[in-house]
């Protein structure tokens, strides 16, 4: 079999990470396979379009170094590849439907429908939807009230009886009787439109999709569409509904979770090298043991037979380490080339850099790489290598159980030992700082934390010796002096 898969999303909102994760898995069984990945745009929700969510989908397989192999701007004999210039090919197919007693047309009126709804609802049926009302409508009468021009759509006959099957790679045979599917759906809207239901089956057919992958919210609507290939009389896809993406609480991953929109974490600096070898461990797995994929062993290793069939976590904390992994593996060029924008966007360097700055960030990236969780955290931890501080929070300098008189005698002591660097090494002084804090019966912590929070106005820096010689030992004694006369005037 010559291997297709698609990944076909609705440009109603912004990507994220289960559509990508979906996207992924299609793209890497793909390949995998030697075989095609085809983009395709379902914009038949003409009211929920988004030209930003278009740009967005763009923007993201862009950013994550993901191409199709036909799509938008890349045909591959089977376009068009975005739904709404496909229309006329569904209303074909929709009047095929009704040809062979397989749909018919429905003039019920919205408010009709809606009282129908409350209706059932105030009687707690099993099944809520619509009553069937115009299935055997003669062909006399259905003439008579198009000649009236009165709004119609088209709904698919469900049969009433019997059971349909859909056989999935994952998760096996999953069954459902006709009598609990969707009682005539809708297959083309008043507005000439096709509903999914219609489109996504007729496109997949014609662009001859082998295997469709997606999230497992979509086995309700895998009856519906296996009748749908029944009545046209074509054989199905083949079907893997992916194991569900939830957060840490067990609860399926939403917005209370935190970001979950790519444009979110690409804003906040996670790589995209990391982004894709984490998503796509969400649900499969090589080995055991291996955590570490480029995009290219993806390409080559990715199968069904790996993916697990309980749900998969996703967890902000995991993807924070695997991100930190893949800076502390980046050249330092390349990681001092992703952050300068940053940089310069949040006023920290001028643009272009000067030499200094220029000098100061080779001489700083080597030692920031170890702190970097996502590039956003760049900025806040270079600071105080480009700009004075000016104004101290006393709590955040005194360290707990400590009080002020204690914390101006450490910075004392911090200060004296400060002057010497200049012939000492890392080591040398680290030594000195642990005699002393014995000396003053302070823990080695509460002897370093005020004069980091001096130097860099935070508790939270690169490490403490290298960035008082990058920040230069008069500056640093400068600030030290300040802070002591902070927490002796009060």
């Amino acid at each position: 079999m010559s291997v297709r898969t698609r990944y076909a999303p609705s440009p109603t909102g912004l990507q994220h990470i289960g559509g990508v994760r979906t996207a992924l898995f299609n793209y890497f069984f793909a390949k995998s396979q030697g075989g095609k990945f085809i983009l395709r745009i379902e914009d038949t929700d003409r009211q929920r379009y988004s030209e930003e969510a278009y740009q967005d989908l763009l923007d993201t397989f862009a950013w994550l170094g993901i191409e199709w192999d036909e799509g938008p701007e890349k045909d591959g004999g089977f376009g068009p590849y975005v739904q709404s210039e496909r229309v006329e090919t569904h209303r074909s197919y929709a009047e095929e439907l009704i040809e062979n007693g397989h749909a018919y047309r429905c003039f019920c009126t919205p408010q009709r429908l809606e009282r129908i709804r409350q209706e059932q609802t105030k009687n707690k049926l099993k099944v809520i939807g619509y009553d069937r009302h115009c299935r055997e409508l003669s062909g006399e009468e259905v003439q008579v009230f198009l000649k009236q021009d009165k709004p119609n759509v088209v709904r698919f006959k469900v049969p009433e009886r019997g059971c349909t099957v859909l056989h999935d790679i994952l998760l096996g045979a999953v069954k459902r009787q006709n009598e609990d599917v969707s009682p005539d759906p809708v297959l083309l809207k008043a507005d000439g439109f096709p509903t999914y239901h219609l489109a996504n089956v007729i496109d997949d057919h014609l662009m001859e999709i082998s295997h469709i992958l997606r999230a497992q919210e979509w086995i309700p609507s895998g009856p519906l569409h296996i009748l749908l290939y029944q009545a046209f009389g074509w054989e199905p896809p083949l079907y893997c509904h992916l194991p569900m993406v939830m957060g840490t609480d067990g609860q399926k991953l939403s917005k209370r979770h935190g970001s979950t929109s790519l444009k979110d974490f690409r804003e906040k600096g996670y790589l995209p090298e990391a982004i894709i070898n984490y998503i796509s461990l969400i649900g499969w797995s090589f080995d055991d043991s291996r955590e570490f994929f480029t995009r290219e062993e993806l390409e080559e290793l990715f199968t069904l037979d790996k993916l697990n069939k309980a749900p998969g976590v996703f967890d902000y904390k995991k993807l924070d380490w695997f991100n930190g992994q893949y800076i502390r593996r980046m050249e330092d060029e390349k990681l001092l080339a992703l952050v300068l924008p940053r940089l310069v966007e949040d006023g920290i360097i001028h643009d272009p850099p000067s030499e200094d700055e220029e000098g100061i960030l080779k001489g700083v990236m080597p030692v920031i790489k170890e702190r970097l969780k996502v590039l956003g955290d760049i900025s806040e931890l270079v600071r105080f290598l480009f700009h004075d501080i000016h104004g101290y929070d006393p709590e955040a300098v005194v360290p707990k159980k400590l009080d002020r008189g204690k914390t101006v005698k450490v910075l004392e002591a911090g200060r004296d030992i400060v002057r010497r660097m200049t012939t000492l090494s890392d080591e040398e002084c680290e030594a000195l700082f642990r005699e002393k804090a014995e000396e003053l019966d302070v823990k080695l912590g509460a002897m370093l934390m005020p004069v980091r929070v001096a130097l860099t106005g935070t508790t939270v820096s690169p490490p403490l010796f290298e960035s008082i010689r990058l920040l230069g030992i008069d500056k640093t004694l400068v600030r030290i002096e300040r802070v002591i006369e902070l927490l002796n005037k009060r």
